[in-house]
């Protein structure tokens, strides 16, 4: 909202001495965003002066174009020659001339220079070269109401008030009032605490009934329907400079006079308006909402389909506008209108906005609508402008209709001592009872609690809460004290705390890379990741208004959001990736949710209340997930290098269970989005806690990773942690005995299988198992495997024999051929 400070000033009694850097400073610290001072009309030097056109005559020139030699009266002892390209002025005329050394907006300087024959000695300028407006077909002709006693040679920047200031204020969605004048120079007004003189403090035109009839047929489109009939209208009439100058200063350009006006009242008390021509009405103003497949023209000329949730102007021949956004075109005012109608109505915020984004047509007053308009407004705004439409273009009243619904009171307990409280400084009750009566609350002092009454033009104003915002922003944010909270002692981080940072530690110092992604998702990426129809991965929470319309999705695994980093960052020259994020996904259950109670803001909520609240949320597992591509063991001069595979995956995952203190069980699995020959399904006393492996080649093509990539992926409450603390191991001091042996077993034998039953039945003696090699080929036979192990044995309190060790070794490849069908090679 770009608001002239002389505009301003008629409303608020400001100091002579107050400029406009200095208000926006107040209001500023009032708690509004001045973007923005522009000075226009303040580039104007020299004199530019009051001119009389005492004669001319008209002479074509060479190129065909006419010209008037003009004899300009500026107060001088002799007139001053000028040549001018204009023809729209006549003898006797009134004007405004930049005499030589003048400067005029935007640099252009003015001397005496010979042109079509004749020495111009200054120019007669147009609106635009003022900087007065968009007009430049002719120059500014100036009518007697506006030059008054002014005498001839009388500057006349000052005479049109072309110097200003202009407040840009970026108007927030709370502050709706500030988009009028009215607004501000209230703000203004209680800055400098003088008095304001409220525009809008006008007798509405009497309600007779006997004006152009109105009906709200949807009472949630509009509770209020004000029209007011206009005749006689002169359609000659032009838009006064300064209506012009102020409608250009706040960035509108004029257009005719009713137009002008109904922009001029807007911009004034905040009040969208539309004028019809009453000839091309067809039957009642109806407010109602659009029908299935109506089209409507609008004033830029674009046929629109409707909306069934569009809220629009109607009369029996259909829509005839967009309500509080744009007009349609059957029954624009043109020059030759004499007869209106003016429609003044409170819209629902909510329609408007909706509709005005749908149909991509922003304007100013749907930018007010949706912000929240008083609603007391139209029968005073009407008045207005029929007011200005009698004053500058002879028109009369000729009836109002007015369709209104009663609105319930509101009303705000609040505690006088509760503002002080907020800010943590003494704010006296008779303070707080002013500073409300400021922004135009009704304070009743004789209650207990007090009971307070918002203005018609604060909708903002629901609970106690944003009455001491209000108190203490008036009383100023620079007398709150900067106070740091005195932290209470409390017991440091807790377990679950400790898990994650023990986690993020182990896994960077392994070389992968922390990367929080977005929680959103889209059926795209789960179609993607090739998940089956009846995963429980695919019931997903949708937002109710997401950020992107191809990501609406809670997400309910980690590793979309990993798998896009990874991506990105291969597509930038990082071939070798590991990636990995902690954080909670989103899984609700198969019953719907309950709704969420809104728990109040004064209090601090029961055990009750906040039970509800954790009652209406959806299960949110923390989980951890790692990602790689390219090597895992960079080629360099000590050797070739290795690629990343679905055993670092699964080794990640160990990692992961080290630092929660637990033992995880590794079993083949078939679950996507891996390959079903290189997933494992990792386990903890039976329950499946996550997966590890290498992706399936078809969800790398769908999502254009590299070759074989892996992924893990692991549910930390499922994983739990050790509760007790875990005993460090007995130290021995007597040397290690180490025995290698090969099983043959069916390849179709999970490694884990063999060293499990290894383990078991070495017994007590085993310190270490380790497999070092996996050989297949033609010496094992086919479909089977050699699988080479290093068991290494140590005794607490003596050295092993060669005995003892090999009778352990014994042990334990009998075990494993019990389980496992393992046959030790060579024998």
């Amino acid at each position: 909202m770009r608001a002239p400070l002389s505009w301003l000033r008629e409303y608020a009694d400001l100091p002579a001495d107050v400029t406009g850097r200095a208000l926006a400073e107040r209001l500023v610290a009032a708690g509004l965003e001045v973007e923005t001072v522009d000075r226009p009309g303040h580039d104007i030097a020299g004199p530019v002066v009051l001119g009389r056109v005492l004669s001319f005559q008209e002479e074509t020139a060479s190129n065909g174009k006419t010209v008037r030699w003009a004899s300009v009266d500026v107060g001088g002892d002799e007139p001053r020659g000028i040549v001018c390209g204009a023809l729209n002025f006549a003898v006797g005329d009134d004007v405004v001339v930049a005499l030589p050394g003048s400067v005029l907006p935007g640099g252009f300087t003015i001397a005496a220079r010979t042109t079509y024959g004749h020495v111009s000695d200054g120019m007669i300028c147009s609106a635009r070269e003022l900087g007065a407006g968009d007009d430049h077909e002719g120059i500014l002709v100036l009518p007697a109401d506006v030059v008054g006693d002014a005498k001839l040679g009388d500057d006349a920047v000052d005479l049109l008030g072309l110097r200003d200031e202009v407040l840009d204020i970026a108007v927030t969605p709370d502050r709706s009032y500030a988009l009028s004048i009215r607004g501000i120079a209230r703000e203004a007004a209680t800055a400098y605490d003088v008095t304001f003189h409220d525009p809008a403090a006008i007798d509405p035109l009497p309600v007779d009934g006997s004006g152009h009839p109105g009906v709200v047929a949807d009472p949630t489109a509009a509770d209020r329907l004000v029209l007011r009939t206009v005749t006689g209208l002169d359609p000659t009439a032009a838009t006064p400079i300064w209506l012009a100058r102020r409608l250009v200063l706040t960035g509108m350009r004029p257009v005719s006079l009713a137009v002008d006006i109904t922009n001029y009242v807007m911009l004034e008390l905040g009040q969208p308006l539309h004028a019809f021509d009453r000839t091309r009405l067809r039957g009642a103003v109806t407010v109602r909402r659009a029908e299935p497949g109506e089209t409507l023209e609008t004033l830029d000329h674009v046929t629109r389909t409707l909306h069934p949730g569009d809220v629009v102007i109607a009369d029996d021949s259909g829509a005839v506008g967009l309500a509080g956004t744009m007009g349609g075109l059957t029954t624009e005012i043109d020059a030759g209108s004499t007869e209106l109608v003016l429609e003044a109505a409170h819209f629902d915020p909510a329609a408007v906005a909706r509709m005005a984004r749908r149909h991509k047509v922003p304007s100013e007053a749907s930018k007010r609508f949706e912000r929240g308009v008083d609603p007391e407004l139209p029968p005073v705004a009407s008045t207005r402008a029929v007011q200005l439409l009698a004053e500058l273009g002879g028109a009369t009243h000729a009836g109002s209709t007015e369709v209104v619904q009663p609105r319930p009171a509101r009303r705000i307990e609040l505690d006088p001592a509760r503002p002080g409280r907020t800010a943590g400084l003494p704010i006296a009750p008779d303070e707080v009872a002013r500073r409300l009566a400021q922004v135009g609350c009704v304070v009743d002092t004789t209650a207990s609690p007090w009971l307070v009454t918002p203005p018609s033009w604060r909708p903002d104003l629901g609970y106690p809460a944003d009455l001491d915002e209000e108190v203490i922003r008036l009383v100023g944010y620079d007398q709150v004290p900067s106070l740091l909270p005195q932290a209470p002692p409390g017991p440091g981080w807790t377990e679950s705390q400790r898990l994650r940072r023990r986690i993020g530690n182990a896994l960077a110092h392994a070389g992968f890379v922390e990367t929080p992604s977005y929680p959103f998702v889209g059926p795209a990426d789960l179609d993607a990741l090739g998940l089956p129809p009846d995963d429980d991965r695919r019931n997903a929470l949708r937002l109710a208004n997401p950020i992107s319309e191809t990501e609406p999705l809670m997400r309910t695994t980690l590793l979309p959001g990993l798998l896009s980093a990874l991506r990105r960052n291969v597509g930038r020259g990082l071939p070798d990736v590991a990636l990995f994020e902690v954080g909670p996904v989103v899984r609700p259950g198969p019953d719907p949710l309950p709704v969420a109670p809104r728990p109040p803001v004064d209090r601090r909520p029961t055990d009750e209340e906040i039970a509800a609240l954790d009652a209406a949320l959806p299960a949110q597992p923390r989980r951890v997930a790692a990602v790689l591509a390219g090597e895992r063991e960079q080629a360099g001069w000590w050797g070739p290098g290795r690629a990343a595979s679905w055993s670092d995956a699964v080794e990640a995952a160990r990692l992961v269970a080290r630092q929660a203190g637990v033992e995880i069980e590794v079993t083949a699995d078939d679950h996507a989005p891996w390959h079903p020959g290189r997933c494992a399904a990792l386990l903890r006393d039976g329950t499946v806690v996550g997966h590890a492996g290498e992706l399936h080649p078809r969800v790398v093509e769908a999502l254009g990773l590299p070759d074989r990539t892996c992924a893990m992926e692991l549910d930390l409450d499922l994983l739990g942690a050790a509760t007790e603390p875990v005993p460090a191991p007995r130290l021995s001091t007597y040397p290690p005995a180490t025995q290698d042996v090969a099983l043959v077993v069916d390849a179709a034998v999970p490694a884990a299988e063999v060293g499990a039953a290894l383990r078991d039945g070495a017994g007590e003696l085993l310190e270490s198992i380790r497999l070092f090699d996996v050989y297949r080929g033609e010496q094992v036979g086919e479909g089977n495997a050699s699988l080479a192990w290093t068991l290494r044995f140590r005794a607490p309190d003596r050295t092993l024999t060669v005995e003892e060790t090999t009778a352990a070794r014994d042990a334990a490849v009998a075990e494993a051929g019990r389980r496992t069908g393992a046959v030790q090679r060579g024998a």
